[in-house]
């Protein structure tokens, strides 16, 4: 029976430049994404470090990596995966 990823929490640092919004749009439009939340932790005079929750059904995970890259946005890694039988 397959497996897939249904919810993701990482710890990302992007470019002050690029906003909330604009970044959560990015991530909630790649197929399998129902919903995307992100708390900033740290601000910085060129960077944001935030935590991105994101939850769906089948998240496909290296689309959510190609957003990441397009955006700038640095992966500082993968503090929680949740998968399940689809």
């Amino acid at each position: 029976m397959p497996v897939a990823v249904k919810r993701l929490l990482l710890d990302l640092l992007k470019p002050r430049e690029l906003t909330l919004v604009d970044l959560s749009k990015a991530l909630g439009s790649v197929d399998g994404v129902d919903e995307v939340n992100i708390v900033v932790i740290e601000v910085d005079s060129k960077t944001e470090t935030i935590k991105v929750t994101i939850k769906g059904p089948q998240i496909d995970y290296d689309a959510i990596w190609k957003v990441m890259e397009k955006h700038g946005v640095s992966i500082k890694g993968v503090d929680e995966i949740s998968v399940g039988k689809t």
